[in-house]
């Protein structure tokens, strides 16, 4: 089993061990990618799942530092936190790079970026370039991927 996240089409593609392709739309970097530290870009190659974080929280539950804060997602507190510009909602695939020099170690370590596959508002755009960095799904997507991966699995991020 491994993932594949298409910056060109915006997808994920889970590639299950039987064979079966389940496809997801995505939303990646608003700025592109790219490896560096501060870039604000996805970043490409081959990753891993490092870890799972959310298993068991409720739909549209606020992560901060990767912690539940114990809210619940809604326009009112996106209104009460207009400064939260980038919600991190239901679940966290949080991604280390396997590739030292591109994606591991130094200031292009994905890890250390804290780049993750995570949920969002469902008001946000999907297909489309829209993040500061991670990879957004929807929530009801997030759920049924998290519930099929395992930590470890690659993740391969390219631009076609």
């Amino acid at each position: 089993m491994h993932l594949t996240v298409h910056i060109a089409s915006q997808q994920m593609i889970l590639h299950e061990d039987n064979g079966q392709k389940r496809t997801y739309p995505v939303s990646t970097a608003s700025k592109g990618t790219g490896q560096r530290e501060g870039s604000w870009q996805t970043p490409l190659g081959r990753h891993e799942i490092k870890e799972k974080i959310g298993a068991n929280c409720a739909v549209n539950s606020v992560f901060v530092a990767r912690r539940f804060t114990g809210e619940i997602y809604s326009p009112e507190l996106c209104a009460r936190f207009p400064e939260r510009k980038d919600w991190i909602l239901t679940r966290i695939l949080w991604l280390s790079g396997l590739e030292p020099g591109f994606n591991l170690n130094g200031d292009v370590d994905t890890a250390s970026r804290y780049i993750y596959i995570h949920g969002t508002p469902d008001t946000a755009q999907m297909g489309q370039p829209d993040s500061h960095g991670c990879i957004r799904m929807r929530n009801v997507d997030i759920i049924d991927l998290f519930d099929r991966v395992n930590e470890g699995i690659v993740v391969t991020i390219q631009p076609a």
